[in-house]
């Protein structure tokens, strides 16, 4: 692989499922789950409340100052599909200082966290996905790299730490996690360093099952979990384990995040499963938290403070 160079692969999910095609059948079952329920239908109720009211009073002017600055600084160093080539390149043939280096240099010339987080590590995170289901590298290869970009995600995480004022606050505590079962956890660690950056304590791990996750909500107190799932074959275990954190959790009125490629290419999904809410991509997901958060005292949930 000395002169590899990744060809240009049509823009995708880097997380395809080569069985997905026949998983398809299956989906009109999965539309189903937990039809007729009552803890569905107010859990619908409380969906249409977070579109139609939260977000629109607590959300807008906030995501409106943000679209403004990543304009302005993403104007100072473009992360186009030439950087996303390069450093799909360097972590498939390089090192892990190597590809730490190129990410630093591009934030020397002015690329802000954000822009490196969104436009440069999880495009090229899908980039390598799209190589794998083209048959162009095999599974080692892009798991090596996946491997060198989750390092560079870890290392560019704690480094805007540094620079960041501390603003956790009583009560903003979240469990995130893969669904049980899941090997796709990049995401999950996209979406905890933006729930940091946002004030948020946020525990978890990979490879956490259900019990586990159970187990850590009975014993401590979370505002929220969130979890992402990639594969269709697994939403029925999402619906158990989200039934079972209502069940176990401390927070009796605990709000439920999920995520992924099945909950982005199907939002309808998410009162089925039992969840509260769904978010398209990082940022969002913290600012669906936040919405989680408000409503706390909406749902009849403990205040803040017991969050301690």
């Amino acid at each position: 692989m000395a002169s590899f160079r990744p060809p240009f692969v049509a823009k995708g999910r880097w997380d395809a499922d080569p069985e997905e095609a026949a998983d398809r059948g299956t989906r009109n079952e999965h539309l189903t789950l937990l039809e007729g329920d009552e803890a569905h239908r107010r859990r619908i109720d409380l969906v249409r409340a977070i579109e139609g009211e939260v977000i629109p009073r607590l959300v807008m002017a906030h995501r409106d100052s943000q679209d403004r600055r990543r304009q302005r600084e993403s104007a100072i160093v473009d992360l186009d599909d030439r950087t996303v080539e390069e450093l799909t390149r360097i972590v498939l043939l390089e090192d892990d200082d190597t590809a730490w280096g190129y990410v630093q240099a591009l934030r020397s010339q002015g690329a802000s966290y954000e822009s490196l987080f969104l436009d440069l590590l999880a495009p090229t995170a899908r980039r390598l996905g799209d190589l794998w289901v083209a048959d162009v590298c095999d599974f080692t290869e892009v798991t090596i790299g996946l491997g060198r970009l989750q390092s560079v995600l870890r290392r560019l995480s704690l480094s805007a730490r540094e620079r960041a004022v501390d603003r956790q606050e009583p009560g903003r505590r979240a469990l995130l996690a893969a669904a049980p079962g899941e090997q796709h956890t990049f995401g999950v660690l996209m979406v905890a360093e933006f729930m940091r950056r946002g004030g948020w304590d946020v525990a978890g791990e990979p490879g956490l099952s259900s019990a586990d996750i159970v187990d850590m909500v009975a014993r401590e107190w979370f505002a929220v979990v969130g979890l992402s799932l990639y594969s269709d074959r697994s939403v029925d275990v999402v619906a158990g384990c989200i039934k079972s954190i209502r069940r176990a959790s401390r927070n009796r009125s605990i709000g439920i995040l999920v995520g992924g490629r099945v909950f982005a290419e199907h939002p309808e999904l998410t009162p089925l499963v039992g969840a509260d809410a769904t978010a398209a991509d990082a940022p969002r997901a913290a600012i669906q938290a936040d919405n989680l958060l408000a409503l706390l005292p909406m749902r009849g949930g403990a205040g803040a403070g017991d969050g301690g």
